[in-house]
């Protein structure tokens, strides 16, 4: 189905290509003055510099030809050369019948299918998610809605930080708290053979009655005196070794670990409304990390470096000096760097991806490049198949980082919380949800308070830095996430009563200002999707999302409906059906979900 926009641009291209010049003058835009006109065409200017005629005269030839074209009520020519053009009210109609009947409200699918795989969350195995890992999980979940939207065959991968030298580091954190624990794995590492059932739900069980998760997180701090404590760092190293020969005791407790974790992770995400395909971890590729070491020696890529062994990166490009990949370090383990590239190795291998998403931290850059490379160099990728989609912070109100009152780093689930509160508060204070039942108004709560948060993020390009302002955000009034379902809500209502009196959509006729202004904005939701997804930036669905709220908001204020006569109000239902689907879409597609009742 092509918008508006697209079928203008075939007509004019057609018509330049007509008077022997280039089909890619034709482009045309939204109109920079939408007072005057729907559409604009530039192409005329550029086009007189090649062929040395006069601009207006070849946007007149533009026009003549263009003039049988019933499609356009006025087509002008302004200044040096732009041409105008304005929609008639007939193809606005025909254009928003069209949608009405479109699933998918106007967006178009991808020509060629491809496989993605998106990493975000970047959860670790004994740490609760903080307010840092907000924006990974919402731009990630979001990214992956707008590819597989658009056809593509998509994973979402939150990639377990769950080995190596810090799970060393936490083991023998809790063997120095536990004393009993201590003892056990003490035990079950020198026994010989395979641990049976019985004994491993007897340690779990002493796991859960000593260790919880807030435990692991408080000795996880304490475990980072092994920046300063020589002895302690070289116990964690040689538990780290163990834990990767998978030691009975350090290996249960491991495994202990991330259950726990994951318990708490799971809650968390689900609370926001995202939810992956695949929970591997670090660990998942342990086995592949000796052959793949092997098979990059083969190709001559290590190097030896002071007992270390190395990658130079910088061999496949050296426009930029970056530090060589550590691939295994002078006392003989695995880097992260590694195992990042094992990954990339593993999902080559499972799902073979066409490109491979990392939405993290904008801070992992070098990372991330220095890994790519190495990947290149040893042909687990091609190029531009590995992509780096950095974000930067969230902030509080005095422009740092956000943090407690207390200067603390915020957990995640207590930013959901406080949100959650915040958006029952806003809820009584404006006097919504009052004839909802106790569980209906808590379901709603905490969709206010997503919604705040998600569109909070995702209304700022990923790679920019934004204040978080609480009070702010869960308003129902400006660009905020409440407002947008607040709107949502208001076309179901709409909706509802329509429907009660026995009232149905029809054959949509264009004729009032507002009407013609809300389908210009339903006709460009395909070119916010396909931006979007070309992009990279969920934020121009966000843009989308709040243009047509508040051109839905304006046509309901000059377009009554319900006391409109028959054929008028089942016009107006039509186009307020097609608003509200296409609302609701732009909503998922950022992963927000409207109630459907305030």
């Amino acid at each position: 189905m092509t918008d508006l926009r697209q079928g203008l641009t075939q007509a004019v291209s057609a018509a330049f290509t007509a008077l022997g010049l280039s089909a890619d003058y034709g482009r045309v835009t939204p109109s920079d003055r939408p007072d005057l006109a729907d559409f604009q065409c530039n192409g005329a200017l550029s086009a007189a510099k090649t062929a040395r005629r006069n601009p207006r005269e070849i946007a007149q030839a533009v026009l003549e030809v263009l003039s049988k074209d019933t499609g356009l009520a006025t087509a002008e020519i302004a200044g040096a050369g732009f041409i105008n053009f304005k929609v008639s009210d007939q193809a606005l109609s025909a254009r928003a019948n069209a949608l009405s009947f479109d699933d998918r409200a106007g967006a178009s699918q991808v020509e060629t299918v491809r496989r993605i795989l998106v990493d975000y969350g970047g959860p670790n195995v004994a740490k609760p998610m903080h307010v840092g890992h907000l924006r990974a999980s919402i731009i990630g979940e979001s990214l992956k809605r707008i590819y597989r939207f658009r056809g593509d065959t998509v994973l979402g991968d939150a990639h377990f930080g769950d080995w190596g030298y810090q799970m060393g580091l936490l083991i023998g954190a809790v063997m120095d708290e536990v004393p009993d624990i201590a003892t056990l794995i003490t035990t079950l590492n020198g026994e010989d053979t395979t641990v049976s059932d019985a004994r491993v739900t007897e340690a779990f069980a002493l796991f859960e009655s000593r260790i919880t998760l807030n435990d692991l997180d408080r000795l996880y701090r304490r475990a980072r005196r092994g920046k300063t404590d020589p002895d302690y760092r070289d116990r964690a190293r040689k538990i780290t070794a163990g834990l990767q020969d998978k030691t009975p005791g350090y290996y249960l407790l491991w495994k202990y670990f991330a259950k726990v974790t994951r318990v708490a992770l799971e809650r968390d995400f689900h609370a926001l409304g995202v939810e992956f395909d695949l929970w591997k971890g670090e660990s998942d590729v342990e086995d592949l990390i000796d052959p793949m070491v092997a098979d990059l020696e083969a190709k001559g890529l290590i190097e030896d470096d002071q007992g270390a062994r190395i990658i130079r990166a910088d061999k496949v490009d050296d426009r930029r000096k970056l530090p060589p990949l550590l691939v295994v370090s002078s006392e003989g383990t695995a880097m992260y760097g590694t195992t990042d590239l094992a990954t990339i190795l593993d999902r080559r291998r499972s799902f073979d991806p066409h490109q491979i998403l990392y939405v993290v931290d904008q801070r992992q850059a070098d990372h991330f490049e220095i890994v790519f490379r190495a990947a290149l160099m040893a042909g687990y990728a091609e190029e531009g198949g590995l992509e780096h989609l950095g974000f930067g912070t969230m902030n509080g109100v005095d422009g740092k980082p956000f943090k407690t009152r207390e200067g603390g780093v915020l957990k995640l689930n207590d930013l959901i919380e406080m949100t959650r509160d915040k958006a029952r508060e806003r809820l009584k204070d404006a006097e919504l949800g009052a004839e909802l039942d106790l569980e209906t108004f808590e379901a709603t709560a905490h969709a206010v308070a997503v919604a705040a948060l998600k569109f909070a993020d995702l209304q700022n390009f990923r790679g920019t830095s934004y204040i978080f302002d609480l009070d702010r955000f869960s308003s129902f009034e400006g660009k905020t996430g409440p407002y947008l379902l607040y709107q949502a809500v208001r076309v179901k209502s709409v909706l509802r009563r329509a429907a009660e009196a026995g009232h149905e959509p029809g054959p949509v006729t264009v004729s009032d200002p507002a009407e013609r202004d809300l389908v210009l904005l339903l006709d460009a939701f395909d070119q916010a999707v396909s931006d979007a997804y070309d992009k990279k930036a969920p934020n121009l669905i966000a843009e989308h999302a709040y243009k047509l709220a508040q051109g839905f908001s304006k046509f309901y204020a000059a377009c009554p409906i319900l006391p409109a006569e028959s054929a008028v109000r089942a016009s107006r239902l039509t186009l307020a059906r097609t608003a509200l689907r296409q609302l609701e879409l732009s909503l998922n597609l950022l992963g927000i979900e409207a109630p459907d009742q305030m």
